[in-house]
């Protein structure tokens, strides 16, 4: 296989450290609101890779953490902390809305296809690890104190800013910072001291430099060490995470064992909306975000965002448009259809140029448009449409699954519910699925009904 490495810029030949396995770390959410349908690209991206790697004989170890503290409201180590700020706005604890975003983030992983990781870390289950890391680059000489927290000082790291090419100014325009009491604006906090005024925070905790909390950076460096060791294979996450908080984690991390950190960085690209300029991102900060269940209220499938995501190559920009869905979903009925009227096997079918295709950079586009001149011309059968469903993720050989008993009191309330929304009172309607998600519960409306999924 060979994939495009940021570290180089160059596409590469895949090498993992062991001969047949591979370490792999996923950037994961930051668990303070639902997650939109372009925070989920990546994780599609990467469930994409790991079949790659697996139908090339490879065993996979994947972690991919929670941010569930310590991610600030601005890239300047500064703000409130988002979870901190949810809890609050919603008039709940930090545990109730990381514990719920994250149950949401898990069902909405299933509902795409996406294969689990091998471990979801918490960062507040890892308090001591980070603390112990921040207490070596201490002893290195490489943080510094300043009023709110314990910073790390750059300038004492020689091959920062390698990730970005050394773009230093791109770095420091990307930090939105003003100096302030850092000594430099790529310097970045480590450790945040908790303020003697104000609200009392509902996660901190004690350290050799005072109550507070970590950064957001170090928990990525303290988690994938314990988990996979001083040097990862792969790890990913979005193109955002480049110029900043994997910028951010190389040095830490380098700093403290003096080895590598990551042999080959995948970045996922965006998932915009039409338009022109940065408004065309899909963020939660801009308020124009759309979630799973905006699909399923447009009785949509998820899979159908999985097919259309697989149109676009993953360093590409994907445009979201409910026009370009509805085709994917079209598409995806297609396929499913085309599977279902084919011969169980051809004399010479063969996916192997299939995977050819993938395994150059995981280029889906052109290995969807092989498929789909076999499949017109007659030449896939069954038996070489389950093989390329191994990376496609649709199911098309979908055996029955355990059913999971749901109790009188949901389907009771499914059945309000949905007469609610027959009664175009949206209001109860949401209402009674807000009530669903406390109970555990999630509601799906597709074009044949409701469906209720346990969280």
């Amino acid at each position: 296989m060979r994939i495009h490495n940021t570290l180089t810029g160059n596409i590469e030949q895949f090498t993992p450290h062991a001969r047949r396995a591979v370490s792999l770390y996923s950037c994961g959410p930051t668990v303070y609101q639902r997650a939109h349908i372009g925070n989920m690209r990546p994780y599609i991206v990467v469930d994409l890779l790991k079949r790659a790697l697996c139908h090339e004989g490879y065993g996979v170890r994947h972690v991919l953490n929670i941010t569930d503290v310590g991610h600030l409201t601005t890239d300047a180590d500064e703000g409130e902390d988002k979870v901190e700020r949810e809890a609050a706005t919603q008039q709940k604890t930090a545990k109730q809305i990381t514990k719920l975003y994250e149950r949401y983030f898990k069902s909405d992983t299933r509902a795409l296809g996406i294969i689990k990781a091998n471990i979801y870390p918490r960062a507040s289950d890892h308090i001591t690890e980070q603390v112990r890391m921040i207490g070596a680059l201490e002893k290195k000489g490489l943080t510094y104190r300043t009023s709110d927290g314990i910073y790390f000082d750059t300038k004492k790291f020689p091959n920062y800013g390698v990730l970005a090419r050394k773009n230093l100014a791109g770095i420091q325009s990307g930090a939105r910072v003003d100096l302030g009491e850092k000594r430099s604006p790529t310097d970045f906090a480590l450790w945040k001291f908790s303020l003697s005024t104000g609200a009392k925070r509902q996660m901190e905790w004690k350290s050799p430099w005072g109550i507070g909390f970590p950064g957001w950076h170090i928990e990525c460096s303290a988690m994938s060490m314990k988990y996979l060791g001083n040097t990862i294979d792969i790890h990913t996450g979005g193109i955002d995470h480049i110029n900043i908080h994997h910028t951010n984690e190389i040095a830490q991390s380098e700093a403290t064992t003096g080895k590598p950190f990551v042999k080959y960085w995948m970045h996922i690209n965006f998932l915009i909306l039409p338009g022109t300029g940065d408004e065309t991102k899909m963020a939660k900060s801009k308020g124009n975000t759309i979630t799973l269940d905006d699909i399923s209220a447009h009785g949509l499938d998820p899979l159908d965002l999985r097919y259309m995501m697989l149109q676009s190559h993953w360093q590409q920009p994907v445009t979201f448009t409910w026009e370009a869905l509805e085709a994917a979903a079209a598409g995806r009925k297609r396929l499913i259809d085309a599977f279902k009227g084919a011969p169980k096997s051809l004399p010479q079918d063969s996916a192997e140029p299939f995977w050819t295709l993938i395994s150059e950079n995981l280029h889906t586009p052109k290995a969807l448009a092989w498929l789909w001149k076999e499949i017109n011309e007659g030449r896939a059968s069954r038996r070489m449409l389950r093989d390329v469903d191994q990376l496609l993720g649709f199911g098309l050989a979908q055996q029955r699954r355990k059913k999971v008993a749901i109790p009188k009191e949901v389907t009771g309330l499914v059945a309000k519910r949905t007469l609610a929304r027959e009664q175009k009172d949206w209001a109860a309607s949401d209402a009674i699925r807000i009530e669903l998600q406390k109970m555990g519960w999630s509601v799906e409306d597709t074009s044949s009904g409701s469906v209720v999924h346990k969280l």
